[in-house]
């Protein structure tokens, strides 16, 4: 079977799968997409709430990403420097 046409069958196969396991679930398209647009609505919303409010969050994600950033450039410096030695 040429690699496109496997493609799509295993992603019918998979779909088929899914929608029987969302069904046994009790959930339907119309309902999942419901339930996406009232998220994304409260995302926006909750977007524009937090304007005022960004700065404790971004320095809570600040504590975790500079160090791993900081680490991870390092590494990668010496790393280089030992190729360039060896």
């Amino acid at each position: 079977m040429s690699q496109p046409l496997s493609t799509i069958f295993r992603l019918i196969v998979l779909s088929v799968v899914v929608g029987v396991v969302l069904s046994l679930t009790g959930l339907s398209p119309f309902g999942l997409l419901d339930t996406l647009r009232v998220a994304l609505l409260r995302f926006y919303h909750l977007g524009f709430d937090m304007i005022g409010g960004l700065w404790p969050y971004f320095l809570l994600g600040a504590v975790v990403v500079i160090p791993i950033w900081l680490i991870a450039q390092v590494w990668r410096m010496l790393n280089r420097r030992d190729k360039a030695k060896g």
